[in-house]
């Protein structure tokens, strides 16, 4: 005959019995049958609009090629035996967090392959990963896709739109033109190729005469990922459709917002520009031959197709530097037809690089020119890289651009 202490702890055990599938049923099944009432959630901005400081200073942050993964899980590639084993891509997000608090950024432009699709299980976990040190900064900042980011979970435009809607974000999934049955209302311009085609302005600094003038036009623009060409595999370009939207949108900026006429607009017309793409153009192998400042070492990754970028943006006379990623040991700046162009060399860890190598990232220093009682127009804009060593130590300072006096 069962003892009292049997008896209950036989009905323990078949009450468990019970309690078990129930709560497996619950959880696998019931649960997404109930509504729930989450918090929503508003995307926090930046300060807008961008504006150069009052020391009369815009400084960007270029990151490219952080080819994330899934984060501490994802190794490094081309370390040193030493460094593999604890190496992944926490290292590429302290690398970022330190270039931040080091160069103090008035925003962050990151050109490409942000992601390793291929490494990757959840696209849009490893993006809100990726970029969690610019958000965590609060700063404003814009990307552009590469060829390796849609390789996962999530198409080009629909990373685009995510990107866009990410804190602090001031990226666009493509421009915007105004609807002429609403004037207040914008919708975005369709006939475009590609995802992630966009202009941001930066005022002049607050309390100066070019206060409320867009004095520097930043352009972000979509080579695309592959393509095939007369039957071979080749990497994306620059189409016609984007090089038309970019000249339009630059005619129609000359002077933009300035009620003025200072001695800046009168010898410059049109304020100046950089732009931000992944692939470059193939004229960049024409600069192994010629003077450069930075390293030359790997071939150049580009389309074999010539869609006529370089003479499309040499027409404009705005653009003064292109800044561009995917080849990860070229960090080198080179003129072409007057332009430069400059590798942001690559800055994660997941991505291919060379050993003994640091990763390293792009930074560019934009001056105004200083009136007789303000700060006027860009005067000069400077270029150095960080790499990712015990002081993050800087190397490569050099002007890419400098206003003539007018004569």
């Amino acid at each position: 005959m069962a003892t009292p202490r049997e008896k209950w702890t036989a009905t323990v055990l078949y009450l468990a019995s019970l309690s078990l599938p129930l709560y497996v049923l619950h959880a696998q099944f019931f649960d997404n049958l109930v509504l729930h009432f989450d918090r929503v959630t508003i995307k926090r901005m930046p300060e807008l609009p961008l504006r150069f400081r009052s020391d009369g200073t815009f400084k960007i942050l270029q990151v490219a090629d952080m080819h994330f993964g899934n984060g501490v899980m994802t190794r490094c590639r081309d370390v040193s035996r030493s460094q593999f084993r604890y190496c992944s891509d926490l290292n590429t997000s302290q690398f970022v967090r330190r270039l931040i608090e080091a160069e103090k950024p008035d925003f962050i432009a990151f050109t490409g392959d942000n992601i390793f699709g291929t490494s990757t299980s959840d696209a849009a976990e490893s993006l809100f990963k990726a970029f969690a040190p610019a958000v965590e900064s609060r700063l404003p900042w814009a990307a552009i896709l590469g060829n390796h980011d849609q390789e996962s979970t999530m198409t080009r435009e629909e990373l685009m739109s995510l990107i866009s809607l990410m804190d602090f974000s001031v990226s666009q999934v493509n421009p915007s033109v105004e609807n002429s049955s609403e004037p207040k209302k914008e919708t975005p311009l369709m006939d475009i190729d590609g995802f992630g085609n966009y202009n941001l302005a930066v005022q002049g600094a607050a309390g100066s005469v070019m206060e409320n003038c867009s004095i520097l036009d930043l352009f972000f623009l979509d080579s695309g990922d592959r393509a095939t060409v007369d039957g071979r595999k080749t990497y994306g370009w620059i189409k016609d459709s984007q090089l038309h939207w970019f000249h339009s949108i630059s005619q129609g900026i000359k002077g933009k917002d300035c009620d003025h006429k200072g001695d800046f607009f009168q010898s410059t017309k049109t304020p100046p520009a950089l732009t931000f793409f992944h692939i470059p153009i193939p004229e960049i192998r024409q600069l192994y031959l010629q003077k450069i400042v930075g390293q030359f070492q790997e071939a150049v990754g580009c389309s074999s197709v010539n869609s006529g970028v370089l003479q499309a943006l040499g027409s404009l006379k705005n653009v003064k530097a292109v800044f561009i990623g995917h080849d990860h040991i070229n960090d080198f700046c080179g003129n072409l037809k007057g332009i430069w162009f400059c590798y942001g060399g690559g800055s994660g860890y997941h991505g291919y690089g060379l050993e003994g190598w640091p990763r390293r990232a792009r930074v560019i220093l934009l001056e105004l020119s200083k009136g007789e009682k303000s700060w006027t127009g860009v005067h000069r804009i400077l270029t150095w890289k960080r790499v990712d060593d015990e002081t993050l130590t800087k190397i490569d300072e050099q002007v890419l651009w400098e206003q003539q006096p007018l004569i």
